[in-house]
């Protein structure tokens, strides 16, 4: 996030888009109803009616895999209309002629062609978002989880930068981190090809840096594999064995059936968890993991606030923190690890990462504190971009619209989309072991609208098929008319009908993230002999 989570009070416009805010985020949530009272506009744009739309003053229903096209259409109306900020543009910008140039083949009447907005809706977003003395941004998954995911989020970049949305109190463009520490495993570096802070793993000096910080010789210049690539690598020999720690890949990643086949062909599969996962089962060995009640640390949240965590409770039987179990393993490996607690580990982030110099506990003891912060007696950034972007200039980039990867045909007629239900999270490898929690929604369904549904001859609460080109699930169908016609929404919290067996592992070309909002896929309804031989599989 770009800005923090008490500034959204502050907007005059939040334009929320690809984010069931209500569902997975319900504290910012309610600092957008706050923010509401105060007479901020409300923006939502969502493939499905979501709760927060409740509140917009806005609500439109974009086809699934359109945001690129919807965010060029608003922006050509804002610059046919001259209500971009020139001089922000002048001053801080890039680029911005070919944006402009771009941007003259997708009028809102073409626009509206491709995503299913209507002309007069595309006009108001562009006027009322522009015009607003600060407008802020709010996305997650719904934007990310595309084969253009970065396409997605470069054109929300360009339409906060194109009207000066950016650098203030109550601006920006803020992602919502969908766990507690997403940003800070993405600080410490649990990506591909960064160090900590976003070093990059292929510089020379960076790789020296390193190599002296942690006493270890000839550290890799090479980029290293992510998730899905990690899967064929198992498939095809290139990786031999994995350690998986606090993810269920089996729940999680799309096209199920090839992620279990991928990982029942390692040679050897250790995971570390608290829970005896779908993806633990598999494993040769389970290490079991403190939960995060059950040690000190900190986390770096959706706001970038670092954060102590202090242990309040022992762990129960074998289970350690996950930072002693990989010390332990570190030093059978041949690189000793050894530290006598999270407080000296962090010690030692701070002098690796810049973003994080001027932290430690005795910091964090009194208040959470927003990186960058790189000296002792900086007070934090809550605002990022304030005089200047990290490269200097802001650069434009001209994106144009690209279909998602895998279309509607005859065989599979029906889009799919995935989400979230607000008493569960993700796999609910932690939320199923809730009694109250599972009691409040113990299994998943089909949304599907009854137009859909009738021409199937599916009633409300049928059990149906959902097939795609690499699986199927059966499940109960709920019909809604919060969901448009072909199109059809599952959740993958529930192993028994995971939506990720019929996901498309798709990826996008740069940050090699998956397809998982939008599949094609087809439903039938289940006869009785259907559901026998379902029962009996």
């Amino acid at each position: 996030m770009t800005n923090s989570i008490p500034e959204i009070e502050d907007s005059d416009c939040i334009f929320i888009i690809g984010s069931n805010t209500t569902v997975a985020h319900p504290l910012i949530a309610y600092r957008v109803y706050r923010a509401k009272a105060k007479g901020a506009k409300v923006i939502v744009a969502d493939p499905r009616k979501i709760h927060i739309g409740s509140v917009a003053d806005i609500e439109v229903h974009q086809q699934l895999g359109s945001d690129v096209a919807l965010l060029n259409g608003i922006m050509s109306v804002i610059v046919s209309k001259n209500l971009h900020n020139k001089k922000f543009i002048e001053e801080r910008t890039e680029g911005f002629d070919k944006l402009e140039a771009l941007l003259r083949d997708y009028p809102p009447e073409k626009v509206s062609d491709i995503c299913g907005v209507a002309v007069e809706d595309i006009i108001k977003i562009a006027e009322t978002y522009s015009t607003a003395k600060n407008a802020s941004i709010l996305y997650t998954m719904g934007i990310t989880q595309h084969t253009h995911g970065v396409d997605n989020v470069k054109s929300l970049a360009n339409l906060a930068m194109m009207t000066g949305n950016l650098g203030r109190r109550g601006t920006g463009v803020n992602p919502l981190r969908g766990q507690n520490n997403v940003q800070g495993a993405c600080d410490m570096g649990g990506l591909p090809n960064v160090y900590p802070a976003y070093q990059v793993v292929t510089d020379a000096g960076v790789k020296e840096k390193f190599e002296n910080a942690w006493q270890a010789k000839n550290l890799s210049d090479k980029v290293g594999y992510t998730i899905m690539e990690m899967m064929h690598g198992l498939e095809d020999g290139s990786v031999k064995g994995m350690l998986i720690l606090g993810e269920n890949p089996v729940g999680s990643d799309p096209d199920v059936g090839h992620v279990k086949h991928a990982l029942e062909s390692a040679e050897f599969l250790a995971v570390i968890d608290i829970f005896l996962t779908d993806t633990a089962k598999l494993a040769h060995v389970v290490l079991p993991a403190a939960a995060f009640a059950e040690k000190d640390g900190t986390f770096s949240n959706t706001e970038r606030n670092v954060l102590r965590v202090r242990k309040a409770v022992d762990p129960p039987g074998q289970a350690r923190p996950d930072w002693q179990i990989i010390c332990d393993l570190s030093t059978r490996f041949g690189l000793p690890m050894s530290y006598e607690s999270s407080g000296q580990i962090f010690d030692e982030i701070a002098t690796v990462t810049p973003s994080y110099a001027g932290l430690d506990y005795g910091r964090l003891d009194k208040g959470p504190i927003a990186w960058p912060c790189p000296s002792k007696d900086h007070p934090g950034t809550p605002v990022l971009h304030a005089e200047r972007f990290t490269r200097g200039k802001g650069l434009f980039h001209a994106i144009e619209y690209r279909p998602p990867a895998e279309l509607i045909d005859d065989e599979f007629p029906l889009q799919l989309t995935t989400g979230r239900y607000f008493p569960h999270y993700h796999t609910g490898t932690m939320t199923r072991n809730s009694s109250s929690l599972e009691h409040e929604m113990p299994e998943g369904h089909l949304e599907m609208n009854p137009t859909d549904a009738s021409s199937l001859g599916i009633k409300d609460y049928d059990e149906a098929k959902v097939i795609s080109r690499r699986g199927e699930v059966v499940t109960k169908v709920q019909l809604t008319d919060w969901i448009n016609p072909g199109t059809i929404f599952m959740s993958f919290h529930f192993m028994e009908a995971n939506a990720n067996v019929l996901t498309n592992p798709a990826l996008d070309p740069i940050c090699k993230i998956p397809e998982y909002k939008v599949c094609a896929v087809r439903v039938e309804k289940i006869s009785d002999a259907g559901l026998k031989a379902a029962a009996a599989e």
